[in-house]
């Protein structure tokens, strides 16, 4: 990640003749370590543009589920579009495993409205993989 964030701030800086940094504070990588964990990732990526839509917190839930679904199938810059059955970025990403663990398409985007409108950041008590 450092080689990466060195070499595109080298490129950006020298094509916009600017100079410093682009990115605040380092890296950060979480490793996966519980099955509960894993399970619910792929919801805590896909609703990070709902920053975008509702900047607060506090604003998702129930009464904004439906807005947030919306806004993330036509957010082109996400995979969320590809994991529920739509064509976005279908040759960048390997969605079968995820698919397959949550049972497809339809269930993917079912639990997802489900977390939504719970507005839960990840699960609290962990579940397991079989």
């Amino acid at each position: 990640m450092q080689k990466l964030g060195t070499g595109y701030t080298n490129y950006f800086n020298k094509k916009y003749e600017r100079v410093g940094g682009l990115f605040q504070g380092r890296f950060k990588a979480v490793l996966i370590e519980r099955d509960g964990h894993f399970l619910h990732i792929s919801n805590y990526i896909h609703a990070n543009p709902l920053e975008i839509l509702m900047p607060s917190r506090e604003n998702r839930g129930a009464r904004n589920a439906t807005q947030a679904i919306v806004h993330l199938e036509n957010y082109r810059w996400s995979s969320f579009a590809d994991y529920i059955g739509k064509r976005n970025f279908p040759s960048i990403i390997k969605k079968e495993f995820f698919l397959e663990v949550f049972g497809g398409s339809e269930n993917y985007k079912k639990q997802f409205t489900e977390w939504i409108t719970q507005g839960k950041e990840l699960m609290e008590e962990p579940a397991t993989l079989e």
